[in-house]
């Protein structure tokens, strides 16, 4: 399966004109609370028309005939007017494709990929030593997009990767040692670099007791293990100060288990005094404005000569709106001195070009819709899964918070387990108290009925906002590839993980002066 072509540059710029003009027409849709249904009263901000469309609609139809791109045998029991079948097509119209090429999981109605039909929490196409710690959504993660980089790697005579955000380490092990690249992992917290040094040692001690077993020669691997570092990769920083980073390593590390073998050191792959060679960059679901930060480093570093970027959580991106939004990762005490002046960039827009469109700005809500899985909801839809109910609990609690404290407005309730199972009245004793509430408030048994029999408007409304979601990710990461065309350099968005299973699945993929041609000789796993 080839990579697909990318847009040209004017394509990319009419894209992004649409999409915010689009964007920010159905601006009340995608900023709105769906927790907030019955206290905004958010059902009478549509037009009346959809009201009497979409009130009827059951779960499996809202996800036929609404959310489902891909279904072309649409059903309907009455006449949609125009307005809403222009919003459907035009939301699917500008959204970047989410499924790879080759899928058949959609047309056969498998839940998981192919690769997890023999055993659902293992990947027949990846080797057992890299599936120990490794969840299913993960290991089909790490495959896929090693692969991928591996290619890059061919591609530009390179065998240097840096993985940034590498946590635990599971796709630095696999580059390394499972497809032979001279890997450094950067992670800003210690605890996992010390689990990913440790899952090394387990790794090269699994080798050597199968050596052992077989009685066989000493271990053989396909390329040098790992470096991890600890370090927060500062968007502030220059590309020299970025580099250092990879180059800070404490030196071999050598497994308890195994110091009786010196193949089994950690050796950093840049030794003192040796110069930085050029390397890929790849950052798998690197957070907020983590992605914005490596493709600044890769854009202006001549050392990085290419690169991987798996976005996810973009509410926790920055931007002039909110440049302290909730969740925003704080720096270290003391943050990596600078060689040169500090970069002043948020994490959207990065492009000159949205930057300078009329209705450009996405709200806080709106990116963290974007985190949303349609796949997902559109599975619980065909199925009425009973979990369809929760938006709609949550809602009626809000209105009975605000009744009783109108200045608690969208407080946090944590998570109560099986909670869809219980009947509303059991849902209220649990969740009051977690916002500072008696357990046994009153409650106007009457009017609380009377919002739970709107459960089908509750799911209705949230999968139109839902619709909108992929198409501010397609804005967000088109204004990147847009940035990188702004500094001379083409991209591509390649849809590389199943949606259903990760739905963070677009990898923004670009090269430097590749030895050969990224459209043609690019073949993804």
């Amino acid at each position: 399966m080839m990579c697909s072509p990318t847009l040209s540059a004017e394509q990319q710029r009419e894209l992004a004109r649409n999409l915010t003009y689009f964007l920010s027409t159905y601006k009340h849709i995608s900023d709105s609370f769906i927790i907030e249904f019955f206290s905004e009263d958010l059902w009478a901000t549509l037009p009346t028309r959809w009201q009497q469309i979409l009130c009827d609609l059951s779960p499996p139809q809202i996800a036929d005939l609404l959310l489902d791109r891909l279904n072309v045998n649409r059903s309907y029991s009455c006449v949609w007017p125009l307005s809403l079948l222009a919003f459907r097509a035009t939301a699917h119209a500008l959204t970047f494709p989410r499924t790879p090429q080759g899928n058949r999981r959609h047309e056969v109605g498998m839940l998981k990929p192919e690769e997890f039909l023999e055993n659902k929490s293992q990947s027949s196409l990846l080797g057992h030593i890299f599936r120990k710690h490794v969840k299913p959504k993960k290991q089909h993660e790490i495959r896929s997009l090693g692969t991928l980089v591996k290619q890059l790697c061919d591609l530009t005579d390179c065998n240097s990767v840096v993985d940034v955000g590498s946590g635990q380490g599971h796709l630095t092990r696999f580059l390394s040692f499972g497809l032979g690249l001279s890997v450094t992992g950067i992670e800003a917290d210690p605890t996992l670099v010390s689990m990913a040094s440790k899952y090394d040692g387990q790794l090269l001690w699994t080798l050597e007791k199968e050596r052992q077993r077989k009685n066989g020669p000493p271990i053989s691997r396909s390329g040098p293990s790992p470096c991890h570092v600890a370090g927060w990769v500062n968007p502030k920083a220059s590309w020299k100060d970025f580099v250092k980073q990879t180059e800070a390593g404490q030196g071999p590390y050598v497994h308890p288990l195994c110091q009786e073998s010196s193949s089994t050191e950690v050796v950093c792959p840049v030794e003192e005094g040796q110069e930085c060679p050029d390397f890929i960059l790849t950052g798998l679901h690197a957070c907020g404005d983590l992605s914005a930060t490596l493709l600044r480093h890769f854009a202006s570093c001549p050392h990085v000569r290419g690169i991987t970027s798996v976005a996810c959580c973009y509410m926790k991106i920055t931007t002039s709106e909110n440049p302290n939004p909730p969740g925003l990762i704080a720096p270290p005490l003391s943050p990596l001195p600078t060689s040169e002046a500090s970069h002043s960039e948020f994490g959207y827009p990065m492009s000159f070009w949205v930057q300078g469109l009329p209705g450009h700005q996405l709200s806080y809500k709106a990116r963290e819709g974007a985190c949303h899985a349609i796949e997902d909801y559109m599975h619980r839809l065909r199925e009425e899964s009973g979990l369809l109910r929760m938006h709609c609990y949550r809602a009626t609690l809000e209105t009975v918070i605000r009744e009783a404290n109108p200045e608690l407005r969208r407080p946090g309730v944590q998570a109560i387990k099986k909670a869809h199972l219980l009947p509303f009245t059991e849902y209220a004793r649990l969740g009051l108290p977690r916002v500072g509430l008696p357990p046994d408030l009153p409650l106007d048994t009457c009017r609380v009925g009377a919002m739970l029999r709107q459960e089908g408007r509750v799911v209705v409304y949230f999968s139109l906002a839902l619709l909108l979601a992929p198409v501010v990710e397609t804005l967000v990461l088109l204004d990147r590839m847009l940035y990188l065309q702004e500094k001379g350099i083409k991209s591509q968005l390649v849809p590389l993980f199943d949606p259903a299973f990760s739905p963070r699945n677009l990898v923004l993929m670009a090269l430097k002066q590749p030895t050969r041609d990224i459209e043609t000789e690019c073949t993804l796993p």
